[in-house]
């Protein structure tokens, strides 16, 4: 479930990733380097939100409640991420938020490929924190699933 959550995941992003960028007239997409470094940052960041998502509702019966919380959860954790406002102007509290929120890698990703061309050194630690964060997410809530039929 979670592998093909990320497949439909990863086909959106490159879609979003390639039509957005060629509304905003960013030619640097076309560079294969530049594709297979937005290929990995999307790669991690649905695995990131699926993991999240599957934590999340591992015990939820309600078919309704995962949309719901969905778009909660993206709506609260997009804020936080860096992506309207710089973190460094954000107070305290909310910029503890914004460490743990994977949202803030995946924006700091795309801006620094994307808009700045820095390569894979400068989307390195993102990528780690969102596998880590996928996988991790994964590892703790497959043992809290269910087995029965």
């Amino acid at each position: 479930m979670n592998l093909a959550g990320s497949i439909k995941a990863v086909l959106a992003g490159i879609s979003l990733t390639v039509i957005g960028s060629l509304m905003a007239g960013l030619g640097i997409i076309f560079h294969p380097l530049v594709l297979l470094e937005l290929f990995c940052l999307i790669l991690a960041a649905s695995i990131a939100f699926n993991g999240m998502m599957f934590l999340l509702m591992v015990r939820v019966d309600d078919p309704l409640v995962p949309r719901a919380m969905f778009g909660v959860l993206n709506t609260l954790l997009f804020y936080p991420s860096g992506a309207m406002y710089p973190i460094a102007s954000f107070p305290a509290w909310l910029r503890a938020i914004a460490v743990v929120d994977p949202f803030t890698y995946i924006i700091h990703g795309l801006k620094a490929v994307i808009l700045k061309d820095g390569g894979f050194q400068a989307i390195q630690f993102d990528l780690f924190f969102l596998f880590v964060f996928g996988i991790g997410s994964l590892l703790i809530a497959t043992p809290l699933f269910k087995r029965t039929l």
